[in-house]
């Protein structure tokens, strides 16, 4: 092709491929590249030509049922939003926020298995009787620092902790898995009733992750084979516009460094042995990897955990946490490689000892065109969120806030267009290694503001408002709607089939957990034990961990120096 156009250009370049190079040639140099950014290529579909089908939604009696359940339990599904945004519970202690969102599934008639994948706050909810198998996602963790209050339009944390010498903020739902989980489990529920009330041959899964914000929950569960079975998968993100997608996303490796070396006094350091020099030598090594080792579809960005209580006292022991972002789990790999040898050399230049902990690892998503254009004509039909006034005047305020412009909320669908020929790098999700598993359909739904990012306090402010709560019903409308098209016109679902048949031929995944990997846990209060029916430790789970303990000598200056007279 003498005529490729500029993204495609830049996606050869980007991968070390010249401008003769097909999709074959892709497929070789990265099978999984191709089957997410080459396919639509091999297929003929380019966004000049693109115009998405319509005649694929149905109006059904099914389908009015699951609708106006979701119309007439309007404020049982907010409440549950908004409790689970007030627990604003961390990865993997989600101990309220998962009983509350199983108690609705089975006041609704689901039946409940906890302890999915060896997660205490991951559940598996199944309603149904054969037929096709449906997927549907809750999420319910928090991130730190986020914390602020609902409707507040400027940095006002409502949890902030005192310290003389280190404050800090309570934790918050800044990426909205408040209203994700509510949004998901509503759909869940609603098409469940329609199956009861028309006889539809059909079971709905509703999956309770953990840990997603750390990308760990899914990526376990698929591994154990907690999502075996879907013939469909459908989840939604809260986000700043609403549309469909069939985007991939990154690959990422999620691993902690800690550095352990001997503890002293501050005033007098000679011989003390620094674990947070390690991490910050690590940390300014690796930055010297971003000019000739990082592509622009790469990441990696890190925390430092736990620094050092005092400057008078030379930390003996310092973690530092990365997350390594590229295009494909064998690119996200290399550049992670890179980073481990980072490790090693500053354990050696700080006189420390290295112990590496692998968390977590998760693909780039396969999301799928055909469930994309299912669920953009239920949205059209359905329309988009609506906002109020308030609403807009709201988010008016965040913007400015931020220093965003003040447009207010978005009031039509965004179009669905294919992905750009060029991946550039950007955000992950553990859902992805589901839609390596089952033809896997997503969407996004505006529950904050444009302009404003996710994983930002101005989220956690409107993820409990009118503006989060529209945003989550609007999404449960559409998942439930493309749910009831998928169990009532079976060629719907074999398109999806048929497509991720050939996105995925000649691939064959395999998790990136190495096999005996103990996932990050946290021991559950007794109560919720109790609550659950599990037991602790899970199968298979060492606890208690065994502990990482600073064991190494003081240093040496060498002899000591005879007087000078």
């Amino acid at each position: 092709m003498n005529d490729m156009d500029p993204g495609r250009r830049r996606l050869l370049k980007m991968f070390g491929l010249t401008a003769s190079t097909t999709t074959a040639a892709l497929l070789q140099a990265d099978p999984v590249l191709a089957a997410t950014l080459g396919y639509d290529e091999s297929t003929g579909v380019t966004a000049a030509g693109y115009r998405p089908p319509t005649g694929l939604a149905r109006s059904t009696p099914a389908k009015d049922t699951a609708l106006n359940w979701i119309g007439a339990n309007e404020g049982a599904i907010t409440k549950l939003s908004d409790e689970v945004w007030r627990h604003a519970e961390l990865s993997l202690r989600e101990w309220k926020s998962s009983l509350a969102t199983a108690r609705l599934l089975q006041d609704n008639g689901f039946s409940v298995e906890w302890g999915s994948g060896g997660f205490p706050t991951a559940f598996v909810a199944t309603y149904g009787n054969g037929g096709p198998v449906l997927g549907f996602n809750a999420e319910y963790d928090a991130l730190p620092g986020l914390s602020q209050k609902a409707g507040v339009t400027t940095h006002d944390p409502l949890i902030h902790h005192y310290d003389a010498y280190g404050p800090s903020y309570g934790a918050g739902h800044g990426d909205a898995h408040n209203a994700l989980g509510a949004g998901g489990t509503a759909a869940a529920i609603a098409v469940a009733h329609a199956i009861r009330a028309h006889g539809l041959k059909a079971t709905v899964k509703l999956f309770g992750s953990a840990g997603e914000e750390q990308l760990v929950g899914k990526a376990f569960a698929v591994k154990a084979g907690v999502y075996d079975g879907l013939d469909a998968f459908l989840d939604w993100h809260p986000f700043n516009i609403t549309v469909p997608f069939w985007n991939t996303t990154s690959a990422l490796i999620s691993a902690t460094f800690t550095f352990l070396g001997a503890s002293g006094h501050g005033g007098t350091p000679l011989g003390n042995k620094s674990g947070l020099d390690g991490a910050l030598l690590m940390a300014t090594m690796s930055e010297y990897l971003r000019e000739k080792n990082v592509a622009p579809s790469g990441r990696f960005h890190y925390a430092v955990i736990n620094g050092g209580g005092a400057p008078n006292v030379t930390p003996d022991m310092c973690s530092i946490w990365f997350f390594v972002r590229e295009g494909s789990p064998d690119r996200a790999r290399v550049l992670y490689d890179k980073i481990l040898e980072c490790a090693r050399a500053a354990a050696q230049a700080s006189q420390t000892r290295l112990v590496h902990k692998f968390h977590s690892a998760t693909w780039n998503l396969l999301a799928n065109k055909a469930g994309a254009e299912l669920l953009n004509d239920n949205m059209r039909q359905i329309g988009a969120p609506r906002f109020t006034d308030a609403d807009h005047a709201m988010a008016k305020a965040l913007q400015k806030s931020l220093g965003r412009p003040e447009v207010g909320m978005p009031t039509e669908l965004a179009p669905l267009t294919p992905p750009a020929a060029a991946y550039t790098g950007g955000l992950a999700t553990d859902t992805a290694d589901i839609s390596w598993q089952a033809p896997t359909a997503v969407l996004l739904s505006a529950a904050y503001p444009p302009g404003i990012p996710n994983h930002n306090w101005g989220v956690t402010a409107t993820a409990a408002t009118n503006i989060g709560h529209q945003a989550l019903l609007s999404a449960s409308r559409y998942l439930a709607a493309g749910a009831v098209d998928l169990i009532e016109q079976p060629d719907r679902l074999e398109a999806m089939r048929e497509e991720f048949e050939g996105r995925t031929a000649g691939i064959r995944w395999a998790s990136m957990i190495p096999d005996g990997c103990q996932p990050p846990l946290y021991e559950p209060p007794a109560d919720f034990l109790r609550d659950t029916g599990q037991s602790w430790p899970p199968p298979g789970v060492t606890w208690p961990v065994p502990p990482v303990v600073a064991a190494e000598q003081l240093g040496s200056t060498g002899p000591t120096p005879s007087p000078v007279t």
